[in-house]
């Protein structure tokens, strides 16, 4: 017998197949996703598990909209649920707007939904349910569900209060081989990824413990399969006898993973494995997902579409690696209103990814969203300027000169985009050496006309994210977070807006990078 197991991962609250920027058609959405997916189980020969492995409440303008509006996240999850999941895992996006919409959201699904490395102060799955079993044609199948560890890292204490992240190694260790005695298949469905490249093993990341999907497949035996996500990769194969799917993100591709198993002496075994990554871009959306969110579609567009200042001058953004290199008015712009938010006079932001288009002469909401594509909320850090000069060389790091020319570092680009993580920050005059040995390519750095003493005490303001030490930046942490804006940087963008009316594409030019 054939089992046909199908995952969705990283759909980001995509559903129709819009970017929201224009109206081309695009090759993702939960809509294609559900086309694709009534195909397959058409066309499989035997049963179908169907697994959703996370960060599906948070992404796109759509999510967004519905959870500030009085829209219940019920609207939203309707389209996962219409697509008959038979398991939930939950990603780390999906606290991003706190404990109690995460628990609507939990309670809206029609599916378990898992996360059985994410534990009480009794050592109990927080969320209740570590695994499922589910029973195919007299075969008995376990999905057990495990979320990056790393959570702690990005979200607010106050969201994740009483919950304790656990290696998910050393969850899979306990739960695996109880599971091997109560079902005839175990599988995982992690959202995290791959720490290391699956080939040769060599570490692709910082061993942080947010990716541990090597280490699982290599230290924990009894595993059939491996569903994962986290890292928008897109991931198709078999390592360590396991198969592997990794579908990239916002529904673009399903993973699709095929065990043929076979009966002896009333023991089931897998005696053949196939993973494959079935893309849903020659799909028609489905017209009973899109019909879901109709009316809320209409709303948002409304919304998307209202005009919030006007432009004087060039604020666009034609090259991305251009306006990290060089100041472009669109992040002093961004930095100017984490200043005005904050009160502080130092400001760091991030060009997130390659799609934002910046600003035309008219900005409207949708221009907001489609540039400020997280829903990051605000913090003052107070730090010394050794350890604001230790955050520059490592955003230093992103960047690299390959014969004269300043690029992005491939080691940040592959096997995950990394845009976000390098920072850009206001009201310091600072220079970027790339011809000096890394730790050494800070070669000016300024406030307010005089060099910033490795002791001088400094207030900056930076996104949550960054401010509890995300990316990586040890240097700062929640410990040294002095004030917080709880107000999402979307509406503190818009606010502005409502303040100055018609802002001026200028930069000051205050950083240098040096080839």
């Amino acid at each position: 017998m054939k089992i046909t197991f199908l995952e969705t991962s990283d759909m980001h609250g995509y559903v129709a197949p819009t970017n929201f920027s224009d109206d081309q058609e695009q090759g993702f959405g939960t809509a294609k996703v559900a086309a694709k997916m009534k195909q397959l189980k058409a066309e499989a020969n035997g049963p179908v598990i169907t697994i959703e492995n996370g960060d599906f409440i948070q992404g796109s303008p759509l999510s967004y909209y519905i959870a500030k509006s009085q829209h219940p996240v019920a609207a939203l999850t309707a389209p996962v649920n219409q697509l008959g999941v038979d398991a939930h895992v939950l990603g780390n996006h999906e606290f991003n707007y706190g404990l109690d919409y995460l628990k609507e959201a939990i309670s809206s699904y029609q599916s378990p939904v898992l996360a059985a490395n994410i534990v009480n102060d009794t050592g109990e799955p927080f969320f209740g349910q570590a695994y499922t079993i589910i029973e195919k044609e007299g075969v008995k199948i376990a999905v057990l569900g495990l979320v990056t560890q790393y959570i702690p890292h990005w979200e607010q204490p106050a969201t994740i209060k009483g919950m304790t992240f656990q290696s998910i190694v050393d969850t899979a260790k306990v739960y695996v081989p109880k599971l091997r005695e109560l079902a005839d298949i175990v599988v995982i469905s992690y959202h995290g990824g791959f720490e290391k490249d699956l080939t040769t093993g060599e570490p692709t990341e910082l061993l942080t413990g947010e990716n541990e999907g090597y280490q699982l497949l290599h230290e924990v035996s009894g595993i059939d399969a491996l569903f994962t996500g986290h890292q928008h990769r897109e991931i198709a194969g078999v390592v360590n006898g396991v198969p592997v799917v990794q579908p990239g993100f916002r529904g673009s591709f399903i993973g699709k993973i095929e065990l043929t198993v076979t009966t002896d002496e009333g023991r089931v075994r897998v005696v053949e494995r196939e993973a494959a990554l079935v893309p849903v871009a020659d799909a028609a959306p489905d017209e009973a997902t899109l019909a879901l969110l109709a009316p809320i579609n209409e709303e948002l567009n409304t919304w998307l579409d209202q005009p919030l200042g006007q432009v004087q001058g060039d604020m666009r953004i034609t090259d991305p690696m251009g306006a990290r290199i060089k100041e472009h008015p669109y992040i002093e712009f961004i930095n100017q209103v984490q200043m005005a938010a904050s009160g502080a006079k130092i400001s760091g932001t991030a060009l997130f990814n390659n799609e934002g288009k910046g600003f035309g002469s008219t900005i409207t909401m949708r221009d907001v969203i489609t540039n400020y594509i997280y829903p990051n909320t605000l913090a003052v850090v107070r730090v010394t300027g050794a350890e604001l000069k230790g955050a520059l060389e490592q955003t230093a790091n992103y960047l690299v000169s390959e014969a004269g020319q300043i690029i992005f570092n491939p080691a940040f680009i592959d096997p995950k985009p990394q845009y976000y993580n390098y920072d850009m920050y206001e009201g310091i005059d600072y220079t970027i050496d790339l011809r000096q040995p890394t730790g050494q390519r800070i070669t000016a750095l300024a406030f307010e006309g005089a060099a910033i003493g490795m002791e001088q005490p400094l207030d900056i303001v930076i996104n949550q994210y960054r401010a509890v030490g995300g990316g990586n930046y040890d240097m700062f942490s929640a410990d040294k977070i002095i004030r917080e804006i709880q107000v999402d940087m979307t509406e503190l963008i818009a606010d502005y807006l409502k303040a100055h009316p018609v802002i001026e594409a200028t930069t000051n030019q205050n950083f240098t990078v040096i080839a």
